[in-house]
């Protein structure tokens, strides 16, 4: 299997020698050895983009798929010939179902021949962010920003659901891609950060969270990232840790430096989601462990 930078090596070389061959009245060779390497995105609203505007003509409406997104940005830097079936509020199921009449299952889109697959996923599966969000941010207006209300109600409940129902199934997808893709490198990215990893002033307004749910919302986060990176070890496939390169683009970080939209005041129509800056740092990332263009 050539992995992408292979792949890159190859094309560089069949760029090379098309020249030669050219002057000898030859090249369907170097053509075929210059093919471009065919790419398979899938994953929820954050491999979507969802809330960037402008959206893709070609994607379901009810996905929101921007024409930003990560997998596009990648795609373009690598000359990959890309097959985006992202679709916001994918949950793991939605791999194997159709998420909505007329949307095929997103493991439809995987071949035999799939050379690179990138996924975010595991955020719906239980409801897990919208319900964590839903619950802090409700407490967190009661409480009027005060103590760790959340925390106190939900204590690992969400941590639970991830452990018991969220890891397992992300593995289980891992190991399907695999088997359906054997060639493909696959890439499972990890979520940017959402808050900070203490309150700031002034967030409130933007993110009604308290002061004590914020490291508690944050804890979530790495958890369900972390369980995303054990599958991906276990079963060979590649992590793009968001943590240090998200770090400080948080949804409290003004306009023009945060990468996530906050519930309050944002730019996106689909608040606590990537920004176009935030889908551009994800393909960076990407590209950087997968060491790509």
């Amino acid at each position: 299997m050539r992995t992408p930078a292979q792949h890159r090596t190859v094309a560089a070389l069949a760029a090379v020698t098309g020249i030669a061959t050219l002057s000898l009245g030859a090249g369907p060779a170097a053509a075929d050895a210059a093919e471009p390497l065919r790419y398979v995105a899938l994953g929820d609203s954050y491999s979507a983009g969802s809330g960037v505007l402008p959206l893709d003509p070609g994607a379901p409406l009810l996905c929101a798929r921007t024409s930003k997104n990560y997998p596009r940005l990648l795609a373009a830097s690598l000359g990959a010939k890309l097959t985006d079936v992202t679709c916001g509020g994918a949950q793991t199921k939605d791999f194997t179902t159709a998420q909505y009449p007329g949307v095929a299952p997103q493991f439809d889109a995987l071949k035999s021949d799939t050379e690179l697959v990138t996924l975010t996923i595991g955020g719906n599966d239980n409801n897990t962010f919208i319900n964590a969000i839903l619950a802090c941010g409700t407490s967190g207006v009661l409480s009027g920003g005060k103590g760790s209300p959340c925390k106190d109600t939900y204590g690992n409940t969400f941590k639970d659901q991830i452990e018991s129902k969220t890891y397992p199934a992300i593995k289980a997808s891992l190991n399907q891609i695999k088997a359906r893709s054997p060639k493909a490198e696959v890439a499972i990215l990890g979520y940017p950060w959402i808050t900070p990893a203490k309150a700031v002033p002034g967030c409130f307004a933007k993110m009604p969270v308290a002061e004590g749910d914020v490291p508690y919302l944050r804890d979530l986060q790495a958890h369900l990232n972390g369980a995303a990176q054990r599958a991906a070890s276990e079963t060979g496939a590649t992590f793009v840790d968001m943590a240090a390169a998200s770090d400080a683009h948080d949804a409290c970080r003004p306009a023009g430096e945060r990468w996530i939209e906050p519930v309050l005041f944002g730019t996106n129509f689909v608040p606590v989601h990537p920004n176009a800056a935030g889908e551009a740092g994800m393909a960076a990332r990407a590209a950087e462990v997968l060491n790509l263009p």
